[in-house]
Parts: C-alpha cells; sequence; structure tokens
C-alpha cells in the first residue's frame, strides 16, 4: 500500500506534514533533514525540488531555492541522494515542484525513477487539471504516485469536487489565495475550513500556507485532519548549526 494512504488509513487527526526544500542550506542536507523529521515527529515529508521561477512559493522558500540552484541541486542529483533513503526513512515523501524542469527530465523518467527511490506522491502547482486527466494521470497512476491538487477559499463547490475525484493521497487546502509563507490569520479562514469539512470529500485534507507554530497548527486541525509547514521550517533552518537540534526544537513547540 503506497505509505500517504497507510498513514491516513491510521492517522486522522493532527496530520503534520514538514517541507523542506532539496539541497538547502547545503547541497548534501536531506538525508540529515528526512531523518530529523522523522525522529521528531513529523508523519509526512514534502520535498522541494527547487525552481527559478517558483510560482506558488512566498520569499522564504524562493530564497532557499536560490540558495539550493547555487548548491547545485537538480532533479538528478536529488535522485541520487534518495537512492538509498528507504533503508533508513519510512515516512512518506512528496516531491513539489514546477513541471518546467520535470518535462525536461523527462515525465515519464521522473515518474519510473521516482517509484524506484520510493517516493509516495507529486505536487505541481503548475499542471491544469485537464491536462493532468486528459495527458498524463495514467502515467502517474501506473507508477503508484498519488498527485495532489491545490484548492483555495475561491475554489468553487463543483470544481472542488472535481478535483476532489482527481486527488489521491490528499487534498492541499491553501489557506489563503496569496503564496506560502503569508501572514493573514489562518483563524480568519474557519468557515472555509468548515466547509470543506461538510462536503465529506473522499480525500483527506491538508491545509498549507500561513501555518508557522503551534496556535495555527491547532486552528488548522480543527476541520481537517492536519496541516502542512513549510517557510517557517525553512527560516528555522538558515542559520543552523545542527540539524537535528533545531528540527526537535521546531517540531516539540509546534506539536507538545
Amino acid at each position: 500500500m503506497n505509505r500517504i494512504d497507510q498513514l491516513f488509513k491510521e492517522k486522522h487527526h493532527r496530520v503534520l506534514n514538514v517541507y523542506c526544500t532539496a539541497g538547502y542550506p547545503k547541497l548534501d542536507s536531506i538525508q540529515q533533514v528526512l531523518a530529523s523529521l522523522q525522529l521528531r515527529g513529523a508523519d509526512i515529508v514534502e520535498i522541494g525540488m527547487p525552481y527559478s521561477d517558483p510560482l506558488a512559493d512566498g520569499p522564504v522558500i524562493q530564497q532557499s531555492n536560490m540558495v539550493a540552484l547555487e548548491n547545485g541541486m537538480s532533479i538528478p542529483v536529488l535522485f541520487e541522494q534518495l537512492k538509498n533513503i528507504r533503508e533508513t526513512i519510512e515516512l512518506p515523501i512528496i516531491l513539489m515542484g514546477y513541471m518546467n524542469p520535470i518535462l525536461q527530465f523527462g515525465l515519464e523518467k521522473f515518474c519510473k525513477i521516482a517509484e524506484e527511490v520510493g517516493v509516495d506522491g507529486i505536487i505541481l502547482p503548475d499542471l491544469p487539471m485537464y491536462e493532468f486527466e486528459t495527458e498524463y494521470q495514467q502515467l502517474f497512476e501506473k507508477h503508484g504516485l498519488r498527485f495532489i491538487f491545490l484548492v483555495t477559499p475561491e475554489t468553487s463547490e463543483e470544481r472542488i469536487r472535481k478535483i476532489d475525484g482527481l486527488s489521491s493521497g490528499f487534498l492541499y487546502a491553501v489557506s489563503s489565495s496569496s503564496t506560502t509563507g503569508n501572514n493573514k490569520a489562518i483563524e480568519d479562514q474557519e468557515m472555509y475550513f468548515k466547509k470543506l469539512q461538510d462536503m465529506k470529500l473522499k480525500n483527506p485534507i491538508l491545509v498549507g500556507f500561513g501555518i508557522k507554530d503551534k496556535s495555527t497548527f491547532q486552528s488548522a486541525c480543527q476541520y481537517t485532519n492536519g496541516a502542512i509547514i513549510g517557510s517557517a521550517y525553512i527560516r528555522a533552518l538558515e542559520h543552523s548549526m545542527d540539524i537535528d537540534l533545531t528540527t526537535k526544537e521546531f517540531l516539540n513547540a509546534i506539536l507538545h
């Protein structure tokens, strides 16, 4: 069974997905970051594949993308680093990125290697739903990769249901129609989260954008299955001298 499916079968509440940028803070940080996230209580890891024009990402993650690219991170390098990751890491792993570098790498090759190294799901914010359905869906399914779509407070109910039908793994509920790391109050989105809950969708729901501490995590979890933290963790790693200690302190402050 896919690790994302397995997780949600066993855990329905307070699921914590933590985003990290591949190649950040150093080119080879990913193994240490994954090990620390697993040890310190994360449920899912979302690895960002750095790109020079990350549309959905705010300044903190954009900056981490630039650093990672300067460090020499690329899709081939990331796959090489993940080659033996399943010997030690059991957490579900999601790759998040943008279509351009993946198409340059070759989508079929990308899906094949992702499956081989033990990736469980993919998030591509700039892949339109129609293209996914007509061109790519079968490819992701063939390689056992769950495909996660984003919904926003502006997404119509009809479209949410359509997206829910096409998504697998979980639905990524963007807390507001802005970029990651925004400072809009997550508490103000209660009606939106409740609407999603009341729709009784087939996929679990994780809230992202603006989740940064214990209170925002708890607010997101009130009506959904959990939340995604990205910019706040990247910020914590920026000046870290000890990735495991930083991760321990960061996750303890959120989960305990």
